[in-house]
């Protein structure tokens, strides 16, 4: 199996490209910086359309198809809306709600051939707000709203899952304020873990859907 992961330089995408390569599939990784070099990738930035077509379309020819793709790439902008200069605020938008749209739309030709597969990362903020994250939220609430609609869309063809992860322990939170870091009481999950779930939907024979999938530490705040 040959899949996609957007985001795969670190997080929640790296993860999921070793568990990837752990199942003896083939990861193919997009990422705005070069993964590690066991990948087989291409840098693009997804706030950028063209970029991300040009990335999916140069992995999927090289690799001789797509079975699947993980769109795990996002970035945030913490505070008021007030706070956060504009341009900053819809680059996480163009990053986590529209490079999704654009990676899935460039990619379909190649899943319809091969009935593959498409798994979305929302978040559990996509589902129940938080003040100061009015961008991500407003993303992964599009997100989710795009991932169900694709569900819809493309039954019968095109394997959808959405994944709604909580918070995990990755760079995320590198370089933020102390006030948006998670406290050490958060137990945030390890990314790994959560890789599996992803392993799991990618792994279901075709008709067979695990439509969403909710992962959070059982101390997390913003569910349900």
């Amino acid at each position: 199996m040959k899949i996609l992961i957007t985001g795969g330089a670190s997080g929640l995408g790296l993860a999921t490209a070793e568990a990837v390569e752990k199942e003896g599939w083939r990861a193919l990784v997009v990422d705005v910086r070069p993964p590690d070099q066991r990948f087989e990738h291409v840098t693009a930035d997804l706030s950028d359309r063209g970029e991300a077509e040009r990335a999916v379309r140069e992995l999927a020819e090289r690799a001789g198809g797509l079975d699947g793709v993980v769109t795990a790439a996002g970035i945030d902008a913490c505070g008021r809306m007030e706070d956060v200069p504009a341009d900053d605020w819809e680059r996480v938008v163009k990053v986590n709600l529209l490079g999704t749209a654009s990676v899935i739309r460039a990619a379909l030709p190649y899943l319809k051939h091969t009935r593959g597969r498409i798994v979305t990362c929302a978040s559990t903020l996509g589902l129940r707000p938080l003040s100061d994250a009015s961008a991500y939220s407003a993303s992964k609430f599009g997100v989710v709203g795009l991932t169900r609609a694709l569900a819809v869309e493309l039954r019968g063809e095109v394997g959808v899952t959405l994944l709604i992860p909580g918070g995990m322990r990755t760079s995320f939170f590198d370089g933020r304020p102390d006030q948006y870091k998670p406290g050490p009481e958060a137990g945030l999950n390890d990314p790994a873990d959560v890789a599996q779930t992803v392993v799991f939907a990618l792994r279901q024979p075709a008709g067979c859907e695990v439509r969403e999938l909710v992962v959070c530490p059982s101390t997390e705040t913003s569910w349900p």
